[in-house]
């Protein structure tokens, strides 16, 4: 398992060629940024509509994802989402199933409904011109020891 999802990409620096050169797959561990990625936090960290918005859960999520453009991307995610009748998770788990040496994202819910969504996130598949646009505005994190843990 490894940490990969669109407001964190550092996995594609070495991991993610190493495994595809080894043809192992991966299986990449929040996908959804924990709920960044689904739409719960528009604005930043301060608007979070979760559980783990809030107390010592929402200071494990700021430590992960500390990205200059954390809420930039996310806010593309929900512009995609919007411009394809899908949900936001749902494209984020396209963009990740897009990736060739992803086999499958590990994935969280809390209700029924949010699994019955990612499942249609398997039908979901994005052009080259939305991979674009939601990848532009990503910059790597200058110090990976800096990055907390979930």
């Amino acid at each position: 398992q490894n940490h990969y999802n669109l407001v964190y990409r550092e996995e594609e620096r070495e991991m993610n060629p190493y495994c595809a050169h080894a043809g192992v797959g991966l299986t990449p561990w929040s996908p959804l940024a924990r709920g960044i990625l689904a739409g719960s936090y528009k604005g930043g960290f301060g608007s979070g509509s979760t559980n783990r918005s809030k107390g010592r859960d929402r200071v494990r999520t700021e430590g992960l994802y500390r990205g200059a453009a954390t809420f930039e991307i996310a806010d593309r995610v929900v512009d995609v989402a919007g411009k394809l009748g899908k949900t936001p998770a749902q494209v984020s788990l396209a963009w990740l199933a897009g990736k060739p040496e992803v086999q499958a994202p590990v994935v969280g819910v809390s209700r029924v409904e949010q699994l019955d969504q990612l499942v249609e996130a398997c039908k979901l598949t994005l052009d080259a011109e939305l991979v674009d646009y939601l990848e532009e505005l990503y910059e790597p994190v200058e110090n990976l020891l800096s990055v907390g843990t979930s």
